[in-house]
């Protein structure tokens, strides 16, 4: 490292004021010194420079060129480093930073839209860097640490779990399963679904690897009425398994949210109030390694007031 580099902003401190007044006398009053000390530093900062920053006579100091090219940048450093002390507390608390949020697309469907919006409102200087990605491959991204929050996609009161990787956790809604039936099935037309036709018909349905509660909670529909699942094609994102629907492939079971994504050839048909009892529900929860840092925290707890009672079936 050069000597230069080690010149303490006191001693820039010093030359900017004398820049500014031109006056050994005055800027040694604004700088709360005598002159002897501030003609010293001068003198100092010139010998290590090896350059004359400022020309002397008897009645005037005036910049040299040297002098005059290094007071704005002395300016902005002077500025920067009286800033540190302020960024450093805000990366402290949270109010500045990344986020690499994932999310299911489930919930892109509902209040994740909104909740971006307003926390980007709220904190400013903190940047969202979103991943859209099914909850297996969110936690693994936990494990790796290549994400600090996200949304996953579960059975009701059966959040995933990290392994190794401890996971807090806030639910965020539960909603119920619907189906998702081709337009020209005989489900469209009936004016009320029967148990019957709903376990006959071919399912289209997500891998179990991506969500295994969920899953199981399909799977344990069908056994509770002594059927067995028909799978016509397995589908990781929901809205390729919505368009197989449409294509008249059999039907899926969605989450009531899905019902926004509006295709050609798909209708959504909640279930006969007699079988919601038991029927599977989609619980989303927003889910982060425990020993997350400030600016999660304060993600977490702006959704957490966004919250009011919990969309539930």
């Amino acid at each position: 490292m050069s000597d230069t580099a080690l010149i303490e902003f006191r001693v820039w401190r010093q030359f900017l004021v004398l820049a500014e007044t031109l006056h050994f006398g005055r800027a040694a009053q604004k700088l709360h010194i005598t002159q002897p000390p501030l003609t010293l530093a001068i003198q100092q900062l010139e010998a290590r420079l090896e350059v004359m920053l400022f020309e002397r006579t008897r009645r005037q100091v005036s910049l040299t060129p040297a002098g005059q090219a290094l007071v704005e940048p002395v300016r902005q450093l002077l500025q920067q480093a009286a800033s540190l002390s302020g960024i450093a507390q805000a990366a402290g608390h949270g109010a500045v930073g990344r986020l690499r949020l994932g999310f299911v697309s489930t919930v892109g469907f509902g209040p994740l839209p909104g909740w971006l919006r307003g926390f980007r409102e709220a904190e400013p200087g903190v940047d969202v860097v979103l991943r859209e990605a099914t909850t297996d491959v969110q936690l693994r991204a936990f494990e790796q640490g290549e994400a600090d929050a996200g949304f996953v996609l579960h059975a009701p009161n059966m959040a995933p779990d990290g392994g190794a990787q401890v996971l807090s956790r806030l639910s965020v809604g539960i909603e119920p399963m619907v189906l998702a039936v081709p337009e020209a099935s005989p489900l469209n037309s009936a004016r009320r679904l029967t148990l019957a036709q709903i376990l006959a018909q071919p399912l289209i349905i997500f891998p179990r690897g991506i969500a295994p509660s969920l899953y199981d909670a399909v799977l344990a529909f069908y056994h509770r009425h002594s059927a067995s699942l028909v799978i016509a094609q397995e589908a990781i994102q929901m809205q390729t398994i919505v368009n197989l629907v449409s294509a008249g492939l059999g039907l899926a079971w969605v989450p009531q949210s899905v019902t926004q994504l509006q295709r050609p050839g798909v209708v959504y048909r909640r279930l006969p109030t007699a079988l919601l009892g038991n029927a599977p529900r989609a619980e989303t929860s927003l889910v982060w390694p425990a020993n997350a840092g400030p600016v999660v925290a304060r993600f977490v707890a702006y959704v957490e007031s966004t919250l009011t009672d919990l969309p539930e079936g």
